[in-house]
């Protein structure tokens, strides 16, 4: 039987997500894989798993989808990662509630692709506010996701 477990791309991680995380990991008694290259104060706990990679660029990414399984959840804010692990399968949201599908994801990465040219224009500033109601759609898409992975590994 498949093992549900979740990875958490942890550098770009807001603090209130990523207690959101521990507290369902605990209760669900589902591992969580922190990976991640700065420092982050991580609560201890059987449950945490700290996967701290040297600074190299990409060094998180390559990490995560070397290990990421169809049956494991990632949590990541890096669309273009995301865009290669719906591709293989595995089940990614975002620290804002959205739910990347085969669906969803390339229209995103278009968007972000525009977004980030038009930034080096000068043509756009981006100031990315996380309040109440983002980390409440987090934690509803979060809570359905690792739901519907644990009722399909029995």
């Amino acid at each position: 039987m498949a093992r549900v477990r979740i990875y958490l791309d942890g550098d770009s991680c807001p603090v209130k997500v990523r207690e959101v995380i521990f507290r369902a990991a605990a209760r669900r008694e589902v591992p969580v894989y922190v990976v991640h290259q700065g420092r982050l104060r991580l609560p201890q706990g059987p449950w945490i798993k700290p996967v701290k990679l040297p600074p190299a660029p990409g060094a998180a990414d390559a990490y995560i989808l070397t290990h990421a399984k169809p049956w494991h959840l990632v949590v990541t804010r890096d669309i273009p990662l995301a865009a290669e692990l719906v591709e293989r399968g595995v089940p990614v949201i975002n620290d804002r509630g959205t739910e990347f599908t085969r669906e969803n994801v390339r229209e995103r990465l278009s968007v972000r692709h525009a977004m980030k040219q038009l930034r080096e224009l000068g043509l756009v500033k981006t100031r990315s506010r996380f309040s109440h109601r983002e980390l409440r759609a987090f934690a509803a898409v979060f809570d359905r996701v690792l739901t519907r992975l644990l009722e399909e590994s029995g």
